[in-house]
């Protein structure tokens, strides 16, 4: 099976859905942030509902039900002074809508006063409210998709600091929409804000573990072999879930940092300390929301090395690399990383489509069927819950003894 078909349980799944009413009919604007990524899932999309069959043919209930694409054009242009706008050139009212946009892309560009200036997240949200506004509740529901949760950093205050995190949440639920999905939230409980909205933050453990099969050799996974570790105490709950599903050992790394001094608004870590078994021999997977400038994930890779750990491999659900890839290079060179894993939920820089020790997650089915199940108003629990996937994957895995016969879902 490859990633271009849908089989036979993925079917199953879809006709069970086809027996439910959508909520309405369904439509996907795509930001041009997100447009790689939103052009795959509409793709997916496309397949899931693509079956013949007579009742969806026949019944008003499943009006445009079976598309070749649910895309709804949405225009942002700028004038000449950076302000924006937003245009839809088709109506929405009545239906589904969901709005994908990638904050994280910096690759877009407007004109500013005859400066040509890249887009910041800044950008990118306000170019969200503005399709929300265009669509003035004509829509019957609107959700906003938003995989790198904006702000999601500055999640808490310390002093007399802005939470920007709570009031972008805030306000895009003042603005009406029903639905909030994002992945990996750097931390969660900003759901807090708007306890009675519906709060949707998936993780990608599946696709992580999957490629992880597809693209190394000679894995034994089991936990005299695996050791999942954590670079920060923050990352430590994803560490242990997956370690737990592996039956993997797991161990974590503590940031010591200096308090006394802020440095490009953080306190600078002073030095990583290990908490954890012995690692020698082992192979290693580092688990964690986003590489930023990469520092500390190296940091740790060289330190896990030092410990002699047998290949160290970086799954990480955000490959930002703010400062380049330069020194991910010296570190493959070094033999400090093996594998670096990302999903492609936020824009990746193009040179990291040639770099060896580089892999992508794609995670465009699982969010074609999120979108899915969502327009049916049904269960998302074993999407939510990727447990099962995961034990299917590993017991097919070991039962072939080797990656290349792993199987490509979701």
């Amino acid at each position: 099976m490859t990633n271009n078909s849908v089989n036979n349980k993925d079917k199953e799944l879809h006709e069970q859905l086809e027996r439910v009413i959508p909520v309405a009919p369904l439509s996907l604007i795509v930001l041009p942030s997100a447009r790689t990524l939103g052009d795959e899932v509409n793709s997916w999309l496309s397949k899931f509902r693509q079956s013949d069959h007579n009742i969806v043919k026949q019944d008003p209930a499943f009006r445009d039900y079976s598309k070749t694409s649910y895309i709804t054009p949405a225009l942002t242009p700028r004038f000449g002074s950076g302000e924006g706008k937003a245009v839809l050139p088709e109506t929405v009212r009545g239906r589904d809508v969901f709005i994908l946009a990638d904050v994280c892309n910096y690759s877009l560009t407007y004109r500013l006063d005859g400066f040509t200036n890249h887009m910041s997240p800044d950008d990118h949200f306000q170019d969200i409210k503005r399709v929300i506004s265009a669509i003035n509740g004509k829509a019957h529901r609107i959700s906003v998709i938003m995989p790198f949760l904006y702000e999601g950093r500055q999640h808490k205050r310390s002093g007399r600091e802005s939470l920007d995190g709570a009031m972008m949440l805030k306000e895009l639920i003042d603005m009406g929409i029903t639905n909030f999905i994002t992945f990996d939230a750097h931390d969660p409980r900003i759901q807090s804000v708007a306890p009675l909205t519906n709060f949707d933050n998936y993780l990608p453990p599946y696709q992580f573990l999957r490629t992880l099969l597809m693209t190394e050799g000679n894995m034994v996974i089991d936990k005299d072999h695996i050791t999942v570790i954590s670079p920060d105490e923050g990352a430590m709950e994803r560490a242990v879930y997956f370690a737990s599903v592996l039956g993997a050992d797991t161990g974590m790394f503590y940031k010591r940092r200096n308090y006394s001094v802020i440095v490009n608004g953080k306190n600078p870590i002073v030095a990583h300390e290990f908490l954890g078994s012995d690692i020698s021999g082992r192979d290693v997977i580092v688990i964690d929301d986003m590489i930023s400038s990469g520092g500390s994930m190296l940091d740790t890779a060289r330190q896990l090395k030092d410990r002699n750990a047998k290949r160290v491999f970086v799954c990480c659900t955000f490959g930002l690399f703010t400062d380049g890839v330069d020194r991910f290079d010296e570190a493959y060179e070094q033999g400090w990383i093996d594998k670096v894993i990302c999903t492609n939920l936020t824009y990746l820089r193009p040179e990291l489509m040639t770099r060896p020790w580089f892999a992508i997650a794609d995670m465009s089915k699982y969010l074609a069927s999120i979108i899915d199940y969502l327009n049916h108003d049904t269960s998302i629990t074993n999407a939510a819950s990727p447990t099962n996937k995961i034990n299917e994957i590993l017991e097919k895995y070991n039962r072939d003894n080797g990656p290349d016969d792993t199987p490509a879902e979701q």
